[in-house]
């Protein structure tokens, strides 16, 4: 699970879930509407990993610029920062709906964009409007749905959004997979994004406003419309006294704290127990990037390929089995997170550093280092090995130059061109160890996070607090993101790997040291073991014990 949450929701949720939208069919009818947000996030996110190997064979400066590949996959983040903070603004002051259609626009623009695109640049431009939308949608989307849904279902249906992330990513790897032998194939995965976003949006328009967000703003009577459709009639009033007691709860705060960002973000750093939430908060969001999951969502394929895997279509496919596990694993996390949900988060340590070396720029698999039994000499040419033409024809196994001829050539033999990768008989161990990672990681890393985010603020502080730590989230996938393929090509996709496993390790030690477990714990509760200091428990027993020395 990446960049969203997944609301806690336990199995009796859940039943009561298809037994309320069974009887009510409208309130699946909002939250599937809302929910398509969900999906197309994940769409734009998990897409651009096929899409990337087919865009490096039509822009010659995207395939020799591994920054400009590296651009292309990250300025969908770059604009979700923007698109989440603006996002807000926008929810506070339009609605949660209007948000929503807004959202869709951008998500069709960018698609559109991307599709028509004549040079790289206009590509990146497509992908930052895709941002936008996706920044959006990461938090209006869950938002809508949330206060659209009846109280005793609001976790199951929330949870859901982030079931669709994860089915969008596992959706986009299929699309690819569809399109590989299509003319234009990238042109057609990164532009199907914009169908779903013209079925949200006209969706959306026969569907109202959040009730909650019409009663902030005093219009009470469509607020109350709205309840009369999801609730029973003898809880309609019930519901409309818990609303007006939670938005003059959330006035009264206002006018203590004040209503400006820079009061709010004044008051959080001045209070000790949010000051320690945040270090908690924004510690578990940054160790969930630099463990280098987006890495493995984002270029897939393109890892598959470091492995030996040369096809395109072979990569695509074998990069389903990390979708796939990564979908079916936000499945087990919503069964099971509550459980335990501190105790999963070192499992990712020291498996993703597995995968082959990487030889940069030429194909692979000479028979000899010095010299091949086909009379082929090894130069350096600019610190790149290569062979360069001998007297006798190319065999299968041969390490040949980099070009465009020599690419045709082995293609008109009906040979298959290696450039990012030596093929090895062990090359499958990456494709489990990928799957291994991402088995252990998406109920662990995946999901905690967010959880942890969702319980560790005092109430009042709850949205900034939350707000800082995504933002945070999100910086930090910007970076990973945007370094990956630069840090492949100086230290190897071994050293690259490695280097996410020694930020696994410092992730552990300060989630060990500032993250407390707060499961069965009450929201009052955690604030009280805020405000008193959290502590490690072998940190603690060291104070015990110097104390009981010195007595």
């Amino acid at each position: 699970m990446v960049e969203g949450g997944i609301a806690k929701a336990d199995k009796t949720e859940f039943t009561e879930c298809w037994r309320t939208t069974w009887k009510t069919p409208y309130i699946m009818r909002l939250a599937f509407s809302a929910g398509i947000g969900g999906l197309l996030f994940g769409y734009d996110t998990g897409v651009i990993a096929g899409a990337l190997l087919f865009i490096k064979e039509d822009f010659d400066e995207v395939d020799k610029k591994t920054w400009l590949q590296s651009t292309i996959v990250s300025m969908a983040v770059a604009g979700a920062i923007v698109g989440a903070a603006v996002g807000g603004w926008i929810n506070d002051r339009f609605g949660r709906r209007m948000s929503i259609l807004i959202a869709d626009v951008l998500f069709l623009i960018g698609a559109i964009v991307m599709a028509f695109a004549p040079a790289p640049w206009v590509v990146i431009v497509g992908r930052i409007f895709v941002g936008f939308g996706v920044g959006m949608a990461s938090m209006t989307s869950p938002l809508y749905i949330s206060e659209a849904s009846p109280a005793r279902i609001r976790g199951a249906l929330v949870s859901t959004n982030g079931l669709l992330i994860t089915g969008g990513q596992f959706f986009s790897y299929l699309i690819n997979l569809a399109f590989v032998h299509t003319p234009g194939t990238w042109r057609w995965m990164l532009g199907v994004a914009g169908v779903p976003a013209i079925v949200q949006f006209v969706l959306m328009l026969s569907l109202p406003e959040s009730p909650r967000w019409l009663y902030r703003k005093d219009r009470v009577a469509e607020s109350r419309a709205i309840l009369q459709r999801i609730y029973p009639a003898e809880e309609v009033e019930a519901e409309m006294e818990a609303l007006r007691e939670s938005v003059e709860a959330e006035k009264a705060d206002e006018a203590i704290i004040g209503d400006s960002f820079g009061a709010k973000l004044k008051g959080a750093f001045a209070n000790p127990v949010v000051r320690r939430g945040l270090a908690a908060g924004v510690t578990v969001q940054v160790a969930q990037q630099f463990v280098g999951i987006n890495t493995v969502m984002y270029y897939s394929p393109s890892i598959v390929q470091f492995a030996g895997y040369a096809s395109n279509s072979t990569a695509m496919a074998l990069s389903l089995i990390t979708s796939g596990l990564n979908a079916i694993g936000s499945i087990v996390s919503m069964m099971f997170v509550d459980r335990g949900h501190s105790c999963a988060q070192d499992r990712c340590i020291g498996v993703n550093h597995v995968f082959s070396k990487r030889y940069l720029s030429s194909v692979c698999a000479a028979r000899d280092p010095k010299r091949s039994s086909l009379g082929l000499e090894l130069h350096e040419v600019s610190q790149v090995r290569m062979w360069v033409r001998g007297v006798q024809p190319y065999a299968p196994g041969a390490c040949v130059v980099l070009s465009d001829d020599m690419k045709a050539t082995c293609h008109s033999k009906g040979r298959t061109y290696f450039k990012d990768g030596c093929p090895s008989k062990f090359g499958f161990l990456a494709i489990v160890f990928l799957g291994l990672y991402i088995v252990v990681y998406a109920p662990g890393m995946g999901t905690v996070p967010w959880i942890v985010n969702s319980e560790i603020y005092p109430l009042r502080y709850r949205g900034l607090g939350g707000g800082i730590a995504a933002v945070s989230n999100w910086v930090s996938n910007l970076i990973v993101s945007e370094s990956f393929l630069s840090l492949t090509h100086a230290l190897g996709s071994s050293g690259t790997f490695l280097l996410f496993a020694g930020f696994s390790t410092v992730g552990l030690f300060f989630i060990w040291l500032l993250v407390p477990e707060t499961k069965g714990l009450q929201f009052e509760e955690v604030e009280k073991l805020l405000e008193a200091g959290y502590k490690p428990s072998l940190l603690r027993r060291r104070n015990k014990a110097k104390g009981a020395d010195t007595a």
